[in-house]
Parts: structure tokens; sequence; C-alpha cells
């Protein structure tokens, strides 16, 4: 459940798994096994309820006989393990966000490989192609609203030559695309090497042969370090995408928000951005309904996005989360029903402008990676688009009867964008 932060957890638990000699599925649509293993969100409430719903069924499961045990681990766990665990009888084992790797403890050594597993050796369950890579864990920025610090601690870079042999690794494996992930990039080295270190520890990954694709994603705007864009409009391989969450841009939400951070310094970085790196797509989260977040604001708020015209927008309406600040220093008197109508308002702005963009885009000539391939048609996706959040390219694909030159997943392949809806492409094989 969640991030793929989360995924990176489930992956390297699946690799301790198969070591032991053990098969497992990822995600069946059917649960079954000697043991189901949830690894939980905690991070908003719909999110927690998700969670909760998916352990409440898989109790009923294993009342029918239909499972074995539960085990339940990651940020929820982590968070209230103590005032659930009570609540939900039918969950066998329980663990946090942190240790997990003794549940491997629970099962009987079947393996070959009974060797301990390095730390960051995983079973991929992304498409063979592209992975995520974790560069560090926790987060010291405390924003107001927000709990992941309260889950995962503090800010902790892993070490940059860890970093580097697993994308050696991996590669040898074949994968081409990386999707660099963290709480918060910007603050990457700061507390092992004494200084920022996201440009230098990027610049490395670009060099190592076979990879293809780097992006970022989850920058915060303070303290941004500036020397990634540099490195982004030096390095062919650095994708031009930036994924940065903003979250608002009214000062007097921010300020509420302890972003430490306002719309002056906003503009001037956004402007920044654009300029050294010419053609960025910029993705960011909003949020709606924070505490002080009045008409005036919300309208400077929808200004901000349509003068922007971020190329990736998600956005989420505020919910009070268990002891942050907000939580004990702020009111929530937004009612609900505002709130929805606000996320609805700011995200059908966003469609408007993002169907305006695609369609700016027809004719255009651009290099996609091939993703899936269903019933003669290839799903793709641009250097602009990063896995499960981003748009699809479609591109029908002539009959493939030359086995040496059949077009596979993973291929780099070049087309032409002939249509476009809001959220999606369609396009035709370059020859």
């Amino acid at each position: 459940m969640g991030c793929s932060k989360n995924l990176i957890d489930s992956e390297r638990l699946l690799k301790r798994i198969s070591d032991k000699g053990h098969t497992f599925s990822h995600n069946p649509e059917i649960p079954s096994g000697d043991y189901v293993v949830v690894n939980t969100c905690g991070f908003i409430a719909d999110a927690k309820e998700e969670s909760i719903n998916l352990i409440l069924r898989l109790g009923e499961m294993k009342k029918r006989g239909e499972i074995g045990k539960i085990v339940v681990m990651g940020c929820l766990s982590e968070r209230y393990k103590n005032e659930i665990e009570e609540l939900i009888p039918e969950v066998d084992i329980w663990y946090g966000k942190f240790d997990w790797k003794h549940f491997i403890d629970n099962l009987p050594d079947e393996g070959i490989n009974t060797s301990e597993t390095a730390d960051y050796k995983r079973e991929l369950t992304t498409p063979p192609h592209h992975a995520f890579i974790k560069i560090s864990e926790g987060c010291n920025r405390f924003c107001a609203f927000c709990a992941i610090p309260i889950i995962t601690g503090r800010h902790k870079s892993r070490a940059e030559e860890e970093i580097i042999s697993e994308v050696e690794e991996l590669t040898a494996k074949g994968v081409k695309e990386f999707n660099i992930i963290a709480q918060d990039l910007s603050s990457y080295g700061t507390d092992l090497y004494g200084e920022h270190r996201l440009a230098h520890l990027v610049d490395r990954i670009s060099r190592i042969p076979g990879v293809e694709w780097i992006r970022l994603h989850y920058a915060y705007p303070a303290d941004f370090p500036e020397d990634i864009l540099d490195v982004m409009a030096s390095r062919p391989n650095v994708c031009a995408y930036l994924d940065i969450a903003l979250q608002h841009i009214s000062d007097t939400v921010l300020t509420n928000m302890r972003r430490h951070f306002n719309k002056e310094k906003t503009l001037a970085l956004i402007q920044k951005i654009r300029q050294k790196v010419p053609g960025i797509a910029i993705r960011t989260t909003l949020m709606v309904g924070f505490p002080g977040e009045g008409e005036k604001e919300f309208e400077e708020l929808l200004d901000f996005v349509r003068e922007t015209k971020f190329e990736r927008l998600g956005a989420f309406s505020y919910s009070e989360e268990d002891d942050t600040w907000a939580a004990k220093n702020l009111k929530d008197e937004i009612p609900e029903t505002v709130k929805r109508q606000r996320l609805e308002k700011l995200l059908d702005l966003h469609e408007k402008l993002s169907l305006e963009r695609n369609k700016s885009l027809i004719g255009s000539r651009i290099r996609v990676i091939v993703d899936e391939i269903e019933e003669g048609t290839a799903i793709c996706r641009s250097e602009h688009d990063s896995p499960d959040v981003d748009y699809s390219i479609s591109v029908p694909l002539p009959e493939q009867t030359d086995e040496s030159r059949k077009i596979k997943c993973g291929d780099f392949i070049y087309v032409e964008i002939t249509d476009a809806l809001p959220f999606e492409l369609a396009a035709e094989l370059v020859s």
C-alpha cells in the first residue's frame, strides 16, 4: 500500500523470502498462501482507511480458511500498532516501518543461499526495464500537516557508494530507467557528508553504462540544491523532469503550514528551474483546505496554477493527522464540502490546462520507452512521465513478423504525437 518508498521495502523483503527458498506472489487479486503480508500506508486518512479495510478483508478470508497467517508491516503499524493490535486480533504478526526483517526469522531456511542478504538487494516487482532507487529515509522539515517525520524519524541519507553499487547491479540485470526517490531529495548528503550531494550523486549515476533515464522525485523547495539543475541540463540521460511539492502559494497558508518558504521565493525558484533547464516538466503537489485558506487564498492558488501551467500536478484536501503541529495548534474549520469543491475546481483547472498543453504537442516527435504491448498497441512514456503517476502514450504497432526487429517492452522508440486527451496521448511510430 502507499508510495514507491514502501514498494522498495516490499521488494527487499521479497528478496529475503526468495533467498530462504520460499515462493511468493506480489499483489495477487485473490490472496493465498501460508502468509499474507500487508505493507501499509499511514500518511493521510484515506490511505489509513484503505490499509485497514484490506486487513479486515484478509481477516475474513482467514476465518474461512482461505489464507494462513496475516502479517502487517509499514507506516500504519509503525504509528498505530499499540492502538490497533487489540482491535484486529486476526493479525498474527505486527511489524513497523523498519523491523520487518525479523519476519524472516519465522521462516524455515529452505534455500541454497543462507548468507545474509545485502541490505539494498531486492526482487523487482516493477517491469524489468525500470526501478525506483530510495536514497534517503525520513525528514527533518516537520511541516505542520505532515506525519512522515513522526513515522519515519529524522532524515537519514544512504551512503553514496552503496547507491552506486545498487544501480550498477540493476543495470547489469537490464534496468534502464531509474526513478530517484526520497521524502526529501533536497537534503540528500547533508547528514552524511555535511553538504548537499544530490547533484554529485546523480552525476555519478548518469555516467554508469546502461543508465538511459534518471528522474527525480520529491524535492523540497527550501534549501533546494540548485546545482542539480546544471547536471540535468548537461547530462542527456538525466530527464528534464522534477517532482517538487509546493503545497500552496499564499504566504498566509505557507506560514501556517510551516513550510519555511514564501510566494516570492517560490516564483523565483520556478523561474530559475525553467531558465536553467528549458523544456523541463515540473510535477508538483498542492493542498486545499488547510487552516487559513479563505476564498482569497484559494483564488490566489488558482491564479498561481493558471500562470505557472505545471506540466504534471497532483492535489489533495487537508485532513487533520494525529500528533502533527497543525492538529495541536490549528483548528480544522473549513467544511469538508468546501474542501471537496475547491479540490474539484483545482483539478478541473489542471485538466483544462493539461489538454491545452497536450494539444500543442500534436505533430512533435519524441523519444519514448515501451512499458507494455497490448493487442498490437505499445503503451509508452516520455522522459516527462514517471511510472504509475503520469501520462501514457498509445502507439499502434505494425504487424511484427521479424523477431530480430520486433519492438519489445523496455525498448526506446521514436514517435510522432497525433492526438491528445487531458492525461493521455496518441502517437504513431516514426520509421
